[in-house]
C-alpha cells in the first residue's frame, strides 16, 4: 500500500505540475534536455543527443563570409539588398536569440519548481524511493549546472549577434548612400547625354540646311570638272596623240630638209659672190649651222686632205660687224657650238705653206628648239642634277666608267660620286666654263669646267639638251651673282 500510495501520489503531483498554468511554456523546450541513465555503481551517463543543428554564431559567421566574399561581384543595388537581406537575418536571430533566453529563465522557475517537489518528496518517503529521489535531485543539480553554461554561451552569441547586426546595418546605410551617390551621378550623366543629344541634332539639322543650300551648286560644278575631264581624255585619247607625234616628226624632217637647202643655197651664194671678187675658197664648212650640231671643216672639191700639219683657228664673228672674237683651244677641223655661238658667225682659218684660206657658216648659229623653255622652268628650281662622265681631269684621261653627279644651284656648283665630293666651289670670276673646244665625237655633249686654277674637268653629258642647258642655266646662276662664265680667253663684258 505505501509503494502503490507513493506511485500515485508522485503521478498526481506530476500531473498538476504540468498541468499548471504557470509551468506549461516549458513544454516547448522539453525535448532539448539532455538525456541520463543510471549506469553500474550508481555512475550517470549521458545518452548521446540527436544530430545538433548548426549553433547561431556559426550561421551568423557564415552569412557575413558568404556576404563578404560575393561583394565584389554585385553591383550596388544587389549589396544594398544582400545587406538589407542580411540586416532581417540579423534581426531574426536576436530575436531567437532573446527567446531561448526568456526560455532559459521558465526553465530556471521549472528547475527551481521541481527541485522544491523532490526534496518535499524526499522528506515523506524512505528506502528504495528515497534514492531514486536523491538520484533525481543530482541529475536536476546538474542540469541546472548545464544551464547555466548555456545561457552564457546563448548571452555570448547575443553579444556577437548585437554587432553582427550593428554592423550589417551601418553597412546597409552606406550602401544605400553609394545607391544614392549612383543614381545621382547616372542622373547627371542621363541629363549630359540628352545634352550632347540636342547639340548633335542642331548641328545635323544646321548641316541638312547647308547642304541644301550648296548641293545644287556642288552638282553643277561636279557636272562642269566631268565635262572638263571629259575634253582631256578625248585630247589625249592614245591615237590622236601618236597621230600629233608623228605629224611632229614629219614636220621636223620637212624643216631639217627645207633648213639644209637653206644652208646650201647660203653657201653657194656666199661662193658665187666670193668667186666675183676673186676669192674662191678651197675649204667649206659642213654641218647644220644650229645649237647641238657639230661643223666640220672639208676640202671643197672632195679631196681628201690630212690636216695634221694644217693651223686651224676659229673664230665667232658678230653679225653687224666684221670683229672677230678668237675662241681659245677650238684648234681642231670640228667644232661644237655653245650657248654663246648663237646668233654669230662661225668661221675656221685654215693655214699651210704659208696660204690662208677661210671657212665660214653661211648664217648665224641658229638656238636649239624648245631649249629656252627648257632653261626657264629649270630656272624655278633652287637647284639641278646631271648625270655625267668624268672624262678628264686636268688633261688626263679617266675611265670611262667614272659616273658622277654635277649638282648646278643658285651659290654654287658641285661635283660628287655618291657620297664623295669631287669639287664644290661658289661662283667666281675664277671659274670657267664653257664647250668643249678639242674635237672629238663627244663634243657637242661635252663641257669644259674649271673650279679653280689648279683643277679642271671635261665632263660627259647623256644628251646634247642636257649639255646647252647645264651651260646656259650655270650661267644665268651666275649672272645672279655678278659673275659672267666664260670659256678661257673669251672676252666678256
Amino acid at each position: 500500500m505505501t509503494r502503490a500510495s507513493t506511485i500515485d501520489f508522485g503521478r498526481k503531483k506530476q500531473g498538476e505540475l504540468f498541468g499548471s498554468g504557470p509551468l506549461r511554456p516549458a513544454n516547448i523546450i522539453r525535448n532539448k534536455f539532455p538525456t541520463f541513465k543510471n549506469g553500474s555503481n550508481g555512475i550517470i551517463i549521458k545518452l548521446p543527443d540527436n544530430p545538433e543543428i548548426p549553433s547561431l554564431k556559426e550561421a551568423v559567421a557564415k552569412e557575413t563570409a558568404d556576404l563578404l566574399d560575393k561583394h565584389q561581384r554585385l553591383s550596388v543595388r544587389e549589396l544594398t539588398m544582400k545587406f538589407e537581406k542580411g540586416f532581417n537575418t540579423a534581426t531574426l536571430l536576436s530575436n531567437e536569440v532573446k527567446w531561448r533566453h526568456a526560455a532559459l529563465l521558465e526553465r530556471d522557475i521549472l528547475l527551481k519548481n521541481l527541485k522544491s517537489v523532490l526534496e518535499s518528496l524526499r522528506s515523506r518517503v524512505a528506502g528504495k524511493n528515497r534514492d531514486e529521489i536523491e538520484e533525481s535531485l543530482s541529475m536536476v543539480d546538474i542540469l541546472a549546472v548545464q544551464l547555466s553554461k548555456r545561457e552564457d554561451e546563448l548571452l555570448q552569441q547575443k553579444a556577437e549577434v548585437t554587432k553582427i547586426a550593428a554592423s550589417l546595418k551601418l553597412a546597409s546605410e552606406d550602401a544605400k548612400k553609394i545607391v544614392d551617390e549612383e543614381r545621382a551621378n547616372a542622373q547627371l550623366e542621363i541629363e549630359n547625354a540628352k545634352g550632347a543629344v540636342q547639340r548633335v541634332q542642331l548641328a545635323l539639322k544646321e548641316q541638312e540646311n547647308v547642304s541644301q543650300r550648296t548641293g545644287k551648286q556642288d552638282v553643277d560644278e561636279l557636272k562642269e570638272e566631268v565635262q572638263e575631264a571629259r575634253r582631256v581624255k578625248m585630247l589625249h585619247c592614245p591615237s590622236k596623240a601618236m597621230d600629233i607625234e608623228n605629224e611632229i616628226q614629219v614636220l621636223r624632217d620637212q624643216l631639217a630638209e627645207k633648213s639644209s637647202d637653206s644652208v646650201h643655197i647660203l653657201k653657194e651664194l656666199e661662193l658665187h659672190r666670193r668667186f666675183e671678187g676673186n676669192d674662191l675658197p678651197f675649204y667649206v664648212l659642213e654641218g647644220l649651222e644650229t645649237l647641238g650640231s657639230m661643223l666640220h671643216i672639208v676640202v671643197r672639191d672632195n679631196a681628201s686632205v690630212d690636216f695634221s700639219n694644217f693651223s686651224i683657228q676659229w673664230f665667232r664673228i658678230q653679225p653687224e660687224g666684221s670683229v672677230k672674237e678668237i675662241i681659245s683651244g677650238a684648234t681642231k677641223p670640228v667644232y661644237a657650238p655653245e650657248p654663246l655661238d648663237v646668233g654669230r658667225y662661225i668661221e675656221a682659218e685654215i693655214k699651210f705653206g704659208g696660204h690662208t684660206s677661210l671657212a665660214k657658216t653661211a648664217g648665224p648659229v641658229g638656238p636649239a628648239a624648245g631649249l629656252a623653255d627648257y632653261v626657264e622652268a629649270l630656272m624655278r628650281n633652287p637647284e639641278t642634277n646631271y648625270n655625267v662622265v668624268v672624262l678628264q681631269v686636268n688633261g688626263v684621261a679617266q675611265p670611262a666608267d667614272s659616273l658622277h653627279v654635277l649638282c648646278i644651284g643658285r651659290l654654287r656648283m658641285r661635283l660628287a660620286r655618291g657620297k664623295a665630293v669631287v669639287a664644290k666651289e661658289f661662283y667666281s670670276s675664277l671659274m670657267q666654263l664653257c664647250g668643249v673646244r678639242g674635237g672629238g665625237d663627244a663634243a657637242p655633249q661635252a663641257i669644259f669646267w674649271q673650279p679653280r686654277k689648279e683643277l679642271s674637268f671635261v665632263l660627259g653629258f647623256e644628251t646634247t639638251r642636257e649639255r646647252n642647258s647645264a651651260l646656259m642655266l650655270a650661267r644665268r646662276f651666275a649672272m645672279d651673282c655678278n659673275i659672267i662664265l666664260a670659256g678661257p680667253g673669251d672676252k666678256t663684258p
